[in-house]
C-alpha cells in the first residue's frame, strides 16, 4: 500500500511558508465557521479570519513549524475571539443571566448553596447505553445545534470552559465576571444542552 506523501497538514515537521493564499484555500472554510459558531454573527467571523492570517503573515517565522498549521492558526482566531470578548464586556454586562423564559424556569427547582435542579418530570433519562450507539458525525451535529439554541455569552463562555479548557479564573478576569455568575451560566448551559439533546437526539432515537 502506498504511502500519502508528506504534507504541512499530515506531518508537523514541514514548516509553514509565507502563503496566505494557500492559507485561504486550505483553511479559511475551517477558521471561518470555526468563528462563526463563536460569534455568531458572519460579517465578524469572516473579519476575525482575515485578522488571524494577517496576524499569522506577521508571525511565520517564529512559528518555523512548531505545531500543525491548521493548529496554529487556530490558536491565533482563538485568541482574536478572547480579545473581542473581552472587549465587549468592558461595554456592557457580559453575564446573560436572563438564561430561560418564564416557561423554562418552571422546569427548575432553587435549592440554595446546593444549586438548581430539575423539577419532577422535567429531568432527562439516563444516557449511558445511547452513548454507546451514538453515530458521532450525527450525534456532533446535533450538539453545535444545540449549543447554537444558547444566548451568545452563555455559549461564549461554556465553550472557553469546556472546550478550550480555560481557567475559570483566566475566563472571569478577561471578561469581568464574578465567579459565582460564571458557575450559573456554566451551569444553567449544561443543563439546557443536556435537556435539548435529550429532546432532539436520544428520544429520536
Amino acid at each position: 500500500m502506498s504511502q500519502e506523501p508528506p504534507t504541512r497538514e499530515n506531518d508537523p515537521a514541514i514548516p509553514a511558508k509565507v502563503d496566505p493564499e494557500y492559507w485561504v484555500d486550505a483553511h479559511g472554510d475551517y477558521l471561518f465557521h470555526f468563528a462563526l459558531g463563536r460569534l455568531r454573527n458572519a460579517t465578524l467571523a469572516e473579519d476575525m479570519v482575515q485578522e488571524t492570517f494577517l496576524a499569522a503573515l506577521k508571525g511565520a517565522e517564529q512559528f518555523a513549524g512548531r505545531a500543525r498549521e491548521r493548529s496554529w492558526l487556530t490558536g491565533i482566531l482563538k485568541n482574536k475571539i478572547y480579545d473581542h470578548f473581552r472587549r465587549s464586556s468592558r461595554e456592557q454586562s457580559f453575564t446573560d443571566l436572563q438564561f430561560f423564559d418564564e416557561e423554562e424556569q418552571e422546569q427548575f427547582i432553587t435549592r440554595g448553596l446546593m444549586g438548581e435542579t430539575w423539577q419532577k418530570g422535567h429531568a432527562p433519562g439516563a444516557w449511558e447505553a445511547e452513548v454507546e450507539k451514538a453515530d458521532e458525525p450525527i450525534f456532533w451535529k446535533t450538539y453545535r445545534e444545540c449549543a447554537g439554541r444558547l444566548p451568545k455569552n452563555v455559549a461564549a463562555v461554556f465553550h472557553m470552559r469546556e472546550v478550550d479548557d480555560l481557567s475559570s479564573r483566566s475566563i472571569c478576569e478577561n471578561l469581568h465576571i464574578s465567579e459565582g455568575n460564571l458557575w450559573v451560566m456554566l451551569h444553567r448551559a449544561r443543563m439546557a444542552l443536556r435537556q435539548c439533546l435529550e429532546k432532539s437526539w436520544f428520544q429520536g432515537r
